[in-house]
């Protein structure tokens, strides 16, 4: 335990003090893209659906996107790396996690794929997160300065080691990581049944937490295809939303360019991650129904 939650030798403070501002100054598009982005892409990787499906985690759908949400919460805070952060904490006990969930999975009778969540398969999902977050960002021409480029990209590196990726297998670069997803995403993506019921069960979720009474579904499912895309969207099994899906192909970049016109302003840098805080700390408060949140390790799979 002690060596799994020390820094790696090439950690390198500046730049995790470097991301932690560009989480700040880039909050809005890193959360949206993480969280919903990431989530529908996660669903149609079937061996990561089968692995949330038939673990404890997948019977209880909103306690389970709180315990994941703990750590990309605590990878994106200002406090991140520095003593006073949490993300070790987070990234050991998710690592351990994963040790529970090899070990239960291959006893279920639903499981018929070998260990769960190897090396390859961390991997998978890293690529969801920071590798597509950047692609996303650089497709809808957000200014991003080569230092901020590098220092998100550290401590992604960082994090993939404190969750047991070996270090040869961690991109080195940004063209190493876009070179190694085309490579492994791909071949290990696809529709399962199970994607797509955790897809409309992430879907149902995010719409309640935008709105009362869920009316904002068609709006939440038109935002997750035009994050993600059609292909993966039909996978999902995502509804078109002929409505809102235009609308949204439309007015996004139109906010980007706002937005960025907006950041150099003294107050708006601020007032923006003031905002985005509280939307992450509500939706994290919402998701735990008020209960406080630990990630904990399973004792079993998910009940039949």
């Amino acid at each position: 335990m002690e060596k799994a939650r020390q820094l790696p030798p090439w950690a390198d403070r500046a730049k995790l003090e470097a991301a932690a501002q560009f989480n700040k100054s880039r909050g809005l598009y890193l959360n949206l893209l993480n969280g919903v982005g990431g989530g529908m892409l996660s669903t149609a990787i079937p061996k990561e659906a089968w692995s949330v499906y038939y673990s404890k985690g997948g019977a209880d759908m909103e306690d389970r996107v709180a315990k994941t949400s703990l750590l990309g919460f605590s990878v994106g805070s200002l406090n991140a790396y520095r003593p006073q952060g949490d993300c070790i904490v987070q990234a050991v006990k998710t690592r351990l996690v994963h040790a529970a969930v090899r070990h239960l999975l291959q006893q279920s009778p639903h499981w018929r794929w070998g260990v769960p969540i190897s090396q390859e398969d961390i991997l998978v999902t890293w690529h969801t997160l920071p590798t597509y977050a950047m692609r996303k960002m650089r497709d809808w021409q957000v200014p991003i300065t080569a230092a901020d480029s590098q220092a998100y990209l550290h401590v992604w590196q960082v994090t993939a080691h404190l969750l047991g990726v070996r270090d040869e297998y961690i991109p080195a670069t940004w063209a190493a990581a876009n070179t190694q997803s085309d490579r492994v995403l791909p071949p290990n993506m696809g529709p399962t049944r199970e994607g797509v019921e955790l897809t409309d069960i992430l879907l149902g979720q995010l719409a309640e937490q935008t709105s009362p009474a869920s009316i904002s579904r068609p709006l939440v499912n038109a935002l997750a295809r035009y994050l993600v895309g059609n292909q993966v969207a039909d996978w999902d099994q995502i509804p078109r939303e002929p409505l809102w899906e235009p609308l949204i192909a439309t007015a996004w970049p139109l906010l980007v360019k706002f937005r960025e016109g907006l950041i150099p302003l003294p107050l708006v840098p601020e007032t923006a991650w003031v905002l985005d805080e509280a939307a992450r700390q509500y939706i994290l408060f919402y998701l735990t129904k008020g209960r406080e949140t630990k990630i904990e390790i399973p004792a079993v799979n998910r009940p039949e």
